[in-house]
């Protein structure tokens, strides 16, 4: 059975039902056990665990620094093109805003990973619309061909693959691929999607499911917050998380955690996510899965970075840009998004120093810490 009849299986309704009649009694057992499961889930994501928050932030903290020590690996956004075929509400780079289109040729991608080379990145996701006419696989392997060398970790945030393009970019060196379902909320999915090959719901439901398949090292999930009920996509994204790492064991998962940000032709978002609600969403999956890496992006204030490096993260974004030659070629071409933390790369990993963690821009297990400098997290959850 792969992951899309198991969801099949599962009401939105009803889980949702299910997430907000928990009670603080549900969240004291969750927080009181040492292996959680999905239905502790729901109780730490529900209103009722909001006054339990300091305490998922201390239990948190501790369960990371106890897996991952106390580093925080650095990367950064390329974006190699913002062409894209598809229309979704919600993005800068939708087939139907009127924007200048741009796609990197070889020496723009030089010039772009010279740059970024210079400032201390091995770690990097190279981002493009979905426009498979000019963004397709030839292009990512050749692109792949011009920067293999010159990274040590690449990943991938491009359209949904078949399992044998899958299979290609993991022999061509990609470690990571990073697919959002941007929301598991089936029956409205189609509103924020109109047009393009993303409208297929099931197609990219099915996607880290070929990614498994094909081996790829790393699976990277999430949901786009502010489109539906931010818990309960949050809990099918974690069903998803529960899926695959039973299925493909040997790959390693991500989560990120995306809130809508301003952008050109977007809609508002529909439901808003505050900063501690969001806080609760970390920690709720840190207390779920102790292995699962949790990313935060440049999209977040600097308050709001500042603050949550101690509570689980272990992933950063710094000094990002999201339109295509922004680093070098072209800083004025059409962003994504914008972003809200524009602290430059040093500026970054001074932040992460100052909070008695490591930067790492390599390879974070090349740097495992176990049990040093256990702080206490007074004052760290006030947002």
């Amino acid at each position: 059975m792969n992951f899309t009849a198991l969801f099949q299986n599962t009401s939105w309704d009803e889980v949702k039902a299910s997430i907000y009649a928990k009670t603080a009694k549900d969240v004291e057992r969750a927080l009181a056990k040492e292996k959680r499961d999905l239905e502790d889930f729901k109780a730490l994501i529900s209103p009722a665990a909001e006054p339990y928050l300091e305490q998922m932030a201390q239990i948190s903290h501790q369960l990371t620094q106890k897996r991952f020590g106390k580093t925080i690996q650095l990367y950064t956004p390329m974006y190699l093109s913002n062409e894209c075929n598809n229309i979704c509400t919600y993005c800068g780079f939708s087939f139907d805003n009127k924007i200048r289109r741009k796609t990197l040729n070889d020496d723009e991608i030089r010039q772009e990973v010279d740059f970024l080379k210079e400032r201390g990145f091995n770690h990097i996701l190279l981002v493009t619309g979905e426009a498979n006419h000019t963004v397709h696989m030839p292009y990512f392997k050749h692109a792949l061909e011009l920067m293999r060398n010159d990274f040590a970790n690449i990943s991938m945030e491009v359209q949904p693959l078949d399992l044998e393009e899958y299979k290609e970019l993991h022999e061509a060196g990609v470690y990571s691929v990073l697919v959002y379902q941007e929301t598991y909320h089936q029956d409205v999915y189609k509103a924020y999607h109109p047009k393009g090959k993303k409208s297929n719901f099931t197609y990219r439901l099915d996607t880290p499911d070929r990614c498994g398949e094909a081996g790829i090292h790393k699976i990277g999930l999430g949901v786009l917050l502010g489109l539906e009920d931010w818990r309960t996509d949050s809990f099918f994204c974690a069903m998803h998380l529960d899926y695959l790492q039973k299925t493909y064991w040997k790959s390693k998962y991500s989560i990120s955690f995306p809130r809508m940000r301003p952008a050109e032709g977007i809609i508002e978002p529909n439901v808003i996510v505050g900063d501690k609600e969001l806080v609760q969403l970390l920690c709720a999956y840190r207390l779920l899965n102790e292995d699962v890496e949790l990313s935060m992006s440049t999209r977040e204030s600097e308050h709001f970075r500042n603050n949550v490096i101690p509570l689980g993260v272990t992933t950063m974004s710094a000094g990002s840009k999201t339109n295509p030659g922004g680093y070098v070629v072209e800083p004025e071409s059409l962003e994504q998004f914008e972003i809200s933390d524009e602290r430059s790369v040093e500026e970054i990993a001074a932040l992460i120093r100052n909070h008695g963690y490591e930067a790492v821009w390599k390879d974070w297990d090349r740097s495992f810490v176990r049990g040093k400098n256990d702080e206490s997290l007074s004052e760290t959850t006030s947002f």
